[in-house]
């Protein structure tokens, strides 16, 4: 497409409602180049970021996706959903104790470290090549392997019933919906994922990434000149 190829990564700070795929194709339009992936898949409600991979970038990306995330979240307890966050179709409901910060803190505390987290239905992980998220729209629900996690920290940030603020940190796989429908099902009353942002991947964060209208909208030397190049990622990283 272009007679003048970028390697190099672009840290984005995709915004809501849109898909991970949607930042790509702009990405591409923008930078006038097809070869463009993404590191980590977010949903089309959470925000925060996306790293990209440009040109030669490209072969990094299993590398840069198998590193820990940070997100920050809310979840909001009395009512379950079928995708376990604010997108999905309300399940079930129920009264919301009026519980202390220290029974909220002991929920939490019970996902901590090691354990094994059942990935929801509503995922793009594939049972006989074909996305959950298809089956799940047919109204088929299959069993799903659990999936081994680790929870490296946790702050609760807000508590203001029926919603808690919260931010983790996390191994590569974990799904924070999950994380919220699991802790409303310790408490007894559910929850669900109302908002999501993810702060930190590896050793990347937001500071240098650029928002999906700059993207959009952006020059392509400009754009090109906020990207990290494969030698600054590898300094980054430590490598």
């Amino acid at each position: 497409m272009s007679s003048n190829p970028i390697d190099g990564v672009l840290l984005v700070d995709k915004g809501q409602d849109m898909t991970s795929h949607d930042v790509v194709a702009v990405a591409r339009r923008t930078l006038n180049m097809k070869k463009i992936g993404h590191c980590g898949t977010l949903d089309p409600m959470a925000t925060g970021l996306l790293i990209l991979v440009v040109g030669r970038a490209t072969k990094i990306s299993d590398l840069l996706m198998s590193e820990d995330k940070e997100y920050t979240g809310t979840l909001e307890l009395g009512k379950t959903t079928n995708t376990q966050d604010a997108e999905g179709q309300v399940e079930t409901e129920a009264e919301v104790p009026a519980f202390s910060d220290e029974q909220i803190e002991a929920a939490f505390q019970k996902f901590r470290g090691d354990f094994y987290q059942t990935p929801p239905m509503v995922s793009a992980i594939k049972k006989d090549g074909v996305p959950l998220y298809k089956l799940a729209r047919q109204g088929k629900e299959v069993a799903r392997e659990p999936r081994f996690v680790h929870v490296y920290s946790h702050r609760i940030d807000r508590i203001e019933l029926p919603e808690v603020d919260f931010k983790v940190r996390c191994t590569k796989g974990f799904y924070v919906r999950t994380y919220a429908h699991d802790i409303g099902q310790e408490l007894g009353c559910g929850a669900f994922l109302k908002a999501l942002r993810r702060t930190r991947s590896g050793k990347f964060d937001l500071e240098r990434s650029v928002t999906f209208e700059e993207l959009k909208h952006g020059d392509r030397d400009d754009i090109a000149s906020k990207m990290l190049s494969l030698p600054e990622v590898s300094r980054l990283r430590g490598a």
